[in-house]
Formats: C-alpha cells, structure tokens, sequence
C-alpha cells in the first residue's frame, strides 16, 4: 500500500462522540501536556474525541451496557490525526527529552516502543475507528483499576498480563467483553486499546485536525 495516497483531508464520515454519546467523559490525553511526549501532540486542536459513523453506534451501545451496571466509559484518545503520528515518530527519532520516561516508559528506551508496537508509524487512530478508552465507577466518580494506567508501555498493560491482581484482571476483562461483544478487536500490548472489527476505512488515513469545529464546517 502507497501510505502517502491514501491520506485525506475529508471529515465527512467522521461525528463527535460527545453529541452522540451523552454522559461519555472524556480526558484527551494528547491534547495535554501529561503524555508521554511531554507537550501537546500536533492535530489535536480541541480536546475531543471524534469517529466514524459506523464506529460511534458500536461505541454508544457499549455505553449503554456498562451504564446499566454503574459505570461511564472514559475516553483517552480516538480518532488521530496522521501529523500527531508524524509527531510521535520524530519524538522518537530526534528528540532528546526524556523527561516523561519514569511515567510512561520507565523499562524502556524509546526505540523499543515502536519495536514492541506500543507506538505505531502507521496508527489504527488514524482510520477513525480505534479508541483508547477505561471505564469510570458512577459510584465513586474515579476510574475502575484496571493494574496500570493509560499509556504506561510496560508488560503490566497487556490485558493478559497476571501481574496485576485478580480484581484488576477482571476489571481488565468486563471492558474488553463488552468490547468485543459489540465488534470491537482488542490487540495484546494495551488494554485500553480497541479497533472496531467492521471499520469502515481500514485502507485509509485521515489528516484533518482534531477539532469539533473542523467537523461543522
């Protein structure tokens, strides 16, 4: 596949999770500082989660499921731009700052995280139809522990991992079922990380920027 000719601009296909999943709480980690490149990632312009048509009807049912017995789904990242990606690779290549290691990376050096498939050159994000998501408890307002957090590129974060305690297992297991049972595939290295099986664009990358305002053009 020629990467390059398959990058688009068109946002057509894309809506913004929030209008079309009341109640999702949303932390867009790369639209922060607190990620693991230390610094806002390029494309994301406001901090909201976009997706494709087809991906937020899936995502929206999981929603419904998991609210029924007590917990909101929280959003970490969704669809990403290909210049964030571009972002993440140069990081990876020429920068220098390792300021955020002992939080994300502490047993790795940077070029094993693209290696070990933590951080991808091309990014399922990018297609529209992958989400980085936990679940909230409605009862306490905090996250459910799933063992590690968000982004921490370790062994611990495999969802399969069993150096985490049975609660955080099973935790880890409730979300990825009511994943999967509403098409979405999980992959082996992040537990948060899940693509929807069916997607729509799985031969195409998008470039336009993360903004709800983009979409409403």
């Amino acid at each position: 596949m020629d990467y390059k000719k398959n990058v688009t601009m068109d946002s057509s296909g894309f809506v913004l999770l929030s209008d079309y999943i009341p109640g999702i709480v949303q932390e867009i980690r790369y639209y922060s500082t607190y990620n693991f490149v230390g610094e806002r990632v390029d494309g994301y312009e406001e901090p909201v989660a976009l997706m494709t048509k087809e991906a937020a009807p899936a995502l929206k049912t999981v929603a419904n499921e998991v609210n029924v017995q007590g917990y909101r789904l929280k959003i970490f990242d969704a669809y990403r731009p290909v210049k964030a990606v571009r972002h993440f690779v140069l990081w990876g290549i020429e920068d220098l700052d390792l300021r955020m290691k002992p939080y994300f990376y502490p047993d790795l050096e940077k070029q094993e995280l693209f290696r070990q498939g933590y951080i991808a050159s091309q990014s399922s994000h990018s297609r529209g139809s992958t989400v980085d998501l936990t679940l909230l408890d409605m009862r306490t307002g905090k996250e459910v522990d799933m063992g590690s957090p968000f982004d921490l590129f370790s062994e611990i974060s495999h969802p399969d991992s069993r150096l985490v305690t049975d609660e955080q297992y099973e935790n880890r297991m409730f979300l990825q079922n009511a994943m999967t049972r509403n098409g979405f595939v999980p992959i082996d290295c992040e537990w948060w990380h899940f693509t929807l099986k069916d997607e729509p664009y799985p031969d195409i990358y998008f470039e336009f920027p993360n903004s709800a305002e983009y979409l409403r053009r």
